[in-house]
């Protein structure tokens, strides 16, 4: 496929869910950088704002694979296995702590890490 070509169908919602995933990494590691784990130990807040670093790393590696999409191949994939797992993570922690309030904020997360890597994976096969 020439590089002028139009994209697929199938590569546009690879490219929405790569930026979606970007733009929510990238403002969300900013923020959890910024403001830490306030009101507890250091140990906490250190590993927390590492976590931020390497949130907000993640939001640059969807960008770049969103923008070159025609040349991403199994990428794409690890990318879907990374939103996949962190949903599972948190799924794992309301299952151990409960469910943080407000509940509707953390669903709201909750929802689109479990169904999105389906959605990119899927689209991502079909382009193949």
């Amino acid at each position: 496929m020439t590089p002028d070509a139009p994209l697929l169908a199938s590569q546009v919602i690879v490219r929405a869910c790569l930026f979606l995933v970007a733009a929510i990494a990238l403002f969300g590691g900013t923020v959890q950088m910024v403001l830490g784990q306030p009101d507890t130990s250091p140990r906490l807040d250190n590993v927390h704002r590492f976590m931020a670093g390497v949130y907000f790393s993640m939001g640059l590696i969807c960008l770049w694979a969103g923008i070159t999409v025609r040349q991403q191949g199994f990428l794409v994939y690890l990318i879907a296995l990374g939103v996949l797992l962190a949903g599972l993570g948190r799924l794992l922690s309301i299952s151990k702590v409960g469910l943080p309030e407000p509940h509707r904020v953390w669903l709201a997360y909750l929802v689109p890490e479990l169904v999105i890597p389906f959605v990119m994976a899927g689209a991502h096969f079909s382009a193949s």
